[in-house]
């Protein structure tokens, strides 16, 4: 895992060196272990380097005979299969990032078909005078670009593209309003004006600073449901999920996993102490107050599977103290609570590990969030739209409340309709091209790679995802309860966990947190410039005394925003704790 950044200079242009020095001194913390350089004609790449996989010989730039080089963010899980698609000798190194290097040689454009794994990769060949980059099919890997009369710039980070220099620090109306009522943007476009995505599966052509051609790969199989029995998905879903963590477990450095005590970490828990014949390690955060603990649950399951169970208490004063850094690591901004306590977890594993397994993705492929279940129900019965009402609408907060934050949600139900799909599948894909990239994935991949951890998805493979997308809905939801085969399998292999219990989901008390604080807080919110300029006078104050839940959440969202736009936009740093931070002069 790493950071990268890069130009490629417009016709006419020469562009200083020192531009891409800047960008990646922007992702240093991506990569601890190496720097690497590249040039070549009208393009300059610079590689930060966390060592994984090949920890000797595994250094970026790879350069292929003829002169066509790669650099990557990657871990390809089937690095060791491919190879054995080669005449032997072709590979030069034992790292993983050789595999997608000669597949386009090989396969020109079509090179990432071949891939499985989570990947932001960029290649320059020089013979084609072109730069192609390309992203795994989630998202699980971030990558940006922006267009400028300059040329290409591509990075890791979109700070990275802001620390060039050539972009103005501005934020984006429409994006803004899906952070603010959503908590994550959605589509290419991100919260700053002229700074895009690459899309989950997108590869990019670009000659001459400019994209010439596009090409998607689908993350999730076409088609409706495929009939099967319950035995025999059972039996499948052994198999797929087994060869999977198998996969995600390839390192040449020491790995553990994140443990909450749900449905998805238990799955991981129990396949990896059945794979491996050290002790797991597993992470598992707590809370105190007013708000589920899942610690006892995670220790009592860590302690049947043989593992080393690591309890990390997430405080109010971690909440005070670490909020600033975590906004200033989430560049792109998704303000999910839970970056609090993936940060401070992150935090502990880092001392003792570098990679660590998780379970995103396990809600989204087979169906466990009640807004699934509500997809299945007519209006009448309490069915509804997905994100139907926003954090902040009806709370008399924002200067306009216009409805254009759905616009994005909209068009995803659009794209993933048809071929057969059912209304379930279609909420499954709308989560997939939204909020797992733009929230979840983010908060994944900064929260650890600011921390140098690497962060794995066994949930979000190819096969996998194959399999379980396209399940039949009564073996996603059923009795009420979603995610029921990934429920049955667990009862056969760790029925400890209790799967079909009925538990409260995650939650991280940062309303309780701020109720602590909520009038000197929400008076140093509501003087921030970036939240003067959406809420109404008066108003900010008023929502962070507010006893109410649903404030309380508001009040977060606005807090989050109002850090991140300090960092991010005025181009300020983090002063202290959150309170010293907003209270400094700009």
């Amino acid at each position: 895992m790493c950071g990268l950044a890069g130009i490629m200079a417009a016709a006419g242009h020469v562009l200083d060196d020192t531009v891409v020095t800047r960008m990646g001194a922007a992702l240093a913390r991506r990569g601890p272990d190496g720097t690497g350089h590249y040039h070549a004609g009208n393009v300059t790449m610079i590689h930060c380097r966390l060592a994984i996989i090949d920890l000797e010989t595994g250094d970026q730039p790879l350069v292929a005979p003829g002169g066509v080089a790669l650099l990557a963010n990657a871990e390809i899980y089937n690095y060791l299969e491919l190879e054995k698609e080669f005449p032997p000798g072709t590979y030069t190194t034992r790292s993983d990032c050789e595999a997608p290097l000669h597949a386009y040689v090989r396969d020109g454009l079509g090179f990432a078909d071949a891939l499985r794994g989570m990947y932001a990769i960029a290649i320059h060949d020089p013979a084609e005078e072109r730069l192609v980059l390309a992203r795994d099919p989630f998202g699980i890997k971030p990558l940006y670009y922006a267009e400028t009369d300059a040329g290409f710039l591509f990075a890791s980070e979109a700070q990275a593209l802001l620390a060039s220099g050539l972009i103005a620090p501005q934020v984006a109306e429409r994006p803004r309003a899906e952070l603010l009522q959503l908590q994550f943007t959605t589509g290419a476009d991100t919260i700053f004006p002229g700074i895009r995505r690459v899309l989950p599966g997108e590869t990019l052509v670009v000659r001459q600073g400019r994209i010439i051609e596009r090409r998607r790969r689908a993350a999730l199989p076409a088609g409706g449901p495929r009939a099967q029995g319950e035995e025999e998905a059972l039996r499948q879903l052994d198999a797929v999920l087994r060869d999977s963590v198998t996969v995600h477990q390839r390192s040449d450095v020491p790995y553990g996993m994140f443990l909450s005590g749900g449905v998805d970490s238990s799955v991981l828990l129990a396949l990896m102490a059945q794979l491996n014949d050290r002790p797991v390690r597993a992470f598992t955060a707590g809370f105190g107050g007013p708000v589920p603990d899942e610690r006892a649950h995670a220790r009592m399951l860590a302690r049947k599977a043989g593992a080393e169970h690591v309890e990390v208490e997430v405080t109010e004063k971690d909440f005070w103290a670490l909020l600033p850094s975590i906004a200033a690591a989430m560049d792109d901004p998704a303000a999910d609570y839970a970056v609090v306590p993936t940060f401070k977890l992150a935090q502990v594993a880092a001392q003792d590990l570098k990679v660590i397994l998780c379970g995103e993705g396990g809600d989204e492929l087979f169906a466990g969030y009640g807004r699934h279940r509500a997809a299945l129900r007519p209006w009448w019965l309490g069915g509804r739209a997905l994100r139907a009402r926003g954090t902040l609408d009806g709370l008399g907060v924002l200067r306009d409340e216009r409805s254009g934050w759905r616009d994005g949600i909209v068009a995803a139900e659009s794209v993933a309709g048809g071929n057969g799909r059912t209304r379930l599948q279609v909420a499954q894909a709308v989560d997939c091209a939204d909020w797992l990239p733009h929230d979840l994935l983010i908060k994944l991949d900064r929260c650890l790679m600011t921390n140098g951890v690497e962060g794995r998805t066994p949930f979000l493979d190819p096969a996998v995802a194959d399999f379980a997308f396209r399940l039949p809905d009564a073996l996603k939801i059923r009795g009420g309860q979603g995610k029921y085969l990934l429920r049955r399998w667990l009862e056969r292999q760790m029925l400890e966990a209790e799967p079909f219990a009925r538990k409260r989901g995650f939650t991280v008390p940062v309303a309780s947190w701020i109720a602590t604080r909520g009038r000197a807080l929400g008076e140093l919110v509501a003087r921030q410039p970036g939240v003067e300029a959406v809420c109404r006078p008066g108003s900010v104050a008023a929502l962070f005394e507010s006893p109410s839940r649903r404030a309380g959440f508001a009040a977060w969202v606005l807090l989050f925003y109002a850090l991140w736009h300090r960092h991010h936009v005025l181009r300020l740093p983090a002063a202290g704790d959150v309170l010293a931070t907003l209270a400094a002069p700009r």
